[in-house]
């Protein structure tokens, strides 16, 4: 099941539907934040779903064949000579794709994950293609728009999981496992009035804005500077930012632009 759901009633259902699926979670630790240049250095993946829990879960350590930069080698914990003796990608990566294959791919910012897979595989010949994917991080942003901050790290202390060392894969991995389990559990037993309440009060973009409407970025601009939708300015993003609840109304007083 791909996601192409906005509106809000729309994502209840779909994650509803969605949460008795088979749950593939992956968390990588890499060199960098550029998945065409930098390297895995960590990589750990489990499946699992909400019936029985965690079933399986795989970790390794992968030789990048560069320098970790310094600053990885602080903020992970993984140093050059913990790779120097493991095996590179291309003797531990196949045996994680039919994992990484099957079921719902999930992680705490998937794009970050998804494009290092991308280019790892394709260094190898592969072509990485998971159709099923969910983020974490979108979730979580629309079941709790009261805290301040959706980083793994915070999630976290906020649920109190004991998952051990932030900023290694496998502890990552079983956080964000156990953040999907929550979150799914919150939408399976609550009612559609208190969730469609969380959800509408998540701060959106234009460009967010744009998906949700169906509408040109240029056109959805002309409607936001109406100064009865309310708006806050994001200084961390430098944009202004609308909450989901006055875009839906928006939403159903206008007709789609026709592509």
């Amino acid at each position: 099941m791909k996601i192409n759901a906005n509106l809000s009633i729309e994502l209840l259902t779909y994650y509803r539907q969605i949460s008795t699926e088979l749950f593939t979670v992956v968390d990588l630790e890499t060199t960098g934040g550029k998945g065409d240049r930098d390297r895995i250095i960590e990589i750990s993946v489990l499946q699992a779903t909400l019936k029985d829990g965690i079933q399986q879960i795989s970790t390794d350590l992968i030789n990048p064949q560069i320098q970790i930069p310094e600053q990885i080698v602080r903020f992970t914990g993984i140093s050059q000579d913990m790779v120097a003796d493991v095996d590179v990608s291309d003797r531990i990566l196949p045996k994680y794709l039919p994992m990484l294959q099957s079921g719902v791919l999930v992680a705490h910012n998937i794009g970050f994950d998804y494009s290092f897979l991308k280019a790892e595989y394709q260094r190898l010949g592969t072509e990485f293609i998971a159709p099923q994917q969910l983020c974490t991080v979108k979730l979580s942003r629309l079941l709790l728009p009261h805290l301040p901050s959706r980083s793994l790290p915070k999630l976290v202390k906020h649920y109190d999981f004991n998952v051990g060392k932030s900023h290694r894969a496998e502890s990552d991995a079983i956080a964000c496992w156990l953040l999907l389990e929550k979150l799914l559990t919150q939408l399976l037993r609550a009612k559609d009035d208190e969730i469609l309440n969380l959800f509408g009060q998540q701060w959106l973009s234009g460009e967010d804005i744009a998906v949700i409407l169906q509408l040109p970025l240029c056109q959805v601009e002309e409607l936001l500077a109406d100064p009865a939708i309310k708006s806050r300015f994001s200084s961390r993003r430098q944009i202004n930012l609308y909450q989901r609840k006055n875009v839906e109304v928006l939403a159903n007083k206008i007709t789609p632009f026709p592509f």
